[in-house]
């Protein structure tokens, strides 16, 4: 009898599930919640156990000293970033950050669109997307990097002033929804959204399951993507026995195969075929930033995003700006499409001046049709005598609500209406006056109205123009 229960012990602790297995704590992105199955594979034949505590990638990458064995975010890129990713890390598989969007959608992007032109259908009404909150999930930091390295247009990683505020408000008008579970969103707001920025092992999970009243076409944007490599990281060095048995376990074939069969994840091991919807190539990776500062400034600028900014243009249209001047501002004008396009959501009020205020037009962007009136107003031809700059620009802060930007662009001298002092002694705390000056215009006293209230000046030859334009209408 007592053999028989020395042997009954041995064989329990022998035995998957028994005494003798090992547990590991892992700390993992929310994304793998679908890996169930294959962990429970991986504890049938090593006997390790992982103890899943699932966050978003970012919230995980704060929370990596609490005690964990393991961490297994989406990326390590932004704890290399803190100079706190582990020295022991081994990609498991790969995902590249996608566009889905519905197929009856999908031509209004192209062929094969960029991200800049995801950004400007969004901008433009055209197209409305869900995306996981940047504060939490990887991917929707992803996405951010992607439109904002799209918009730098210098082809290299990101630095803190390549980061525009209203380029990526542009992007982000078409926002839906930022919940952390976008999958869940989508599904339950699907006859009202586009489509939904996510990892394509999510995008194609959904095509599969049944969920969908109209499936998803992946977008790999042309200008680049941001990969998912899943690394399995050590941080217990105890444990490092049960690390590599898993690690070992988690790159065999069979292993890299049931992955990409469960979860529709690429595998990490270039030698495995890729198989259906994972053979589709997916283009250059975009370069990752190199400081935390860049990532802390996308947030700032998401943060920003979503009330829609607001810009009052005081133009003068005295008759000294006849000819190639306002031919010039035209085209400042026309040249705002794209990234630095006005966009759904952001309030513009077009002032026309000259001895008085000529004409004052507001509109908040809500389609194309805005867009093209606000471009209207600009076009008129009514030019008049004498130049009320400081009159037009009193005007402009009677109707201005706080946080406006206002941009002014004048030829000429102050002649007409209220003096420089008088505009000066009043109270001018909505916004920043940007001046853009033409010609003759007083370069010392613009100065002076520009320094009082937060902005500056820009020379505004016909050289400059369009890319001042662009520069001092964007967020602060």
């Amino acid at each position: 009898m007592r053999a028989a229960l020395v042997l009954l012990f041995v064989l329990t602790a022998c035995s998957p599930g028994g005494p003798a297995d090992t547990k590991l704590t892992v700390l993992a992105t929310g994304e793998l919640a679908d890996l169930g199955p294959v962990l429970a594979d991986l504890r049938r034949d090593t006997g390790v156990e992982l103890v899943m505590d699932y966050r978003g990638t970012m919230e995980a990458t704060a929370e990596l000293d609490r005690g964990f064995d393991v961490a297994w975010p989406a990326t390590g890129r932004f704890l290399r970033l803190r100079g706190a990713e582990p020295k022991l890390t081994t990609s498991i598989m790969l995902s590249p950050l996608v566009f889905g969007v519905k197929a009856s959608q999908a031509a209004k992007l192209g062929a094969r669109p960029t991200w800049a032109d995801i950004a400007d259908r969004a901008a433009g009404g055209e197209l409305t997307y869900g995306m996981a909150d940047p504060h939490v999930s990887g991917s929707g930091m992803a996405a951010l990097i992607g439109v904002a390295t799209a918009a730098a247009g210098t082809g290299a990683a990101l630095r803190p002033e390549d980061v525009r505020c209203d380029r990526i408000q542009g992007f982000l008008a078409g926002r839906a929804f930022g919940t952390p579970d976008v999958t869940a969103e989508y599904v339950r707001r699907q006859d009202e959204v586009g489509g939904v920025v996510a990892p394509e092992s999510t995008i194609l999970a959904l095509n599969a399951s049944g969920r969908l009243r109209e499936p998803l076409e992946v977008v790999y944007p042309r200008d680049g993507i941001v990969l998912a490599d899943y690394p399995l990281m050590l941080r217990n060095p105890d444990k490092r026995a049960a690390y590599d048995k898993v690690v070992q376990w988690l790159r065999t074939p069979a292993a890299q195969q049931a992955i990409m069969d469960r979860t529709f994840r690429r595998p990490a091991d270039p030698a495995l075929p890729r198989t259906g919807k994972l053979a589709t190539p997916i283009g250059n990776p975009l370069y990752f930033p190199d400081r935390q500062e860049v990532v802390d400034r996308l947030l700032q600028a998401y943060d920003r995003a979503g009330t829609g900014a607001r810009v009052i243009f005081v133009l003068d249209y005295s008759l000294s700006m006849a000819g190639p001047r306002v031919a010039a501002l035209r085209r400042a004008f026309a040249a705002l499409n794209g990234f630095d396009r006005f966009y759904v959501g952001e309030q513009v009020t077009i002032i026309r001046f000259a001895g008085d205020v000529l004409e004052e037009r507001a509109i908040t962007v809500s389609r194309k049709e805005d867009v093209d009136a606000l471009q209207a107003v600009v076009a008129s031809a009514d030019l008049r005598p004498y130049t009320a700059i400081w009159s037009a620009l009193e005007h402009a802060y009677r109707i201005a609500k706080p946080g406006t930007s206002i941009v002014l662009m004048t030829d000429g001298e102050n002649n007409a209406g209220l003096g420089l002092a008088a505009f000066l002694g009043g109270r001018h705390d909505a916004g920043p006056t940007y001046a853009i000056r033409f010609g003759e215009a007083n370069p010392a006293e613009l100065g002076r109205v520009t320094a009082a209230t937060g902005g500056r000046v820009v020379d505004g030859n016909a050289e400059s123009l369009t890319e001042a334009v662009k520069e001092l209408r964007g967020c602060r």
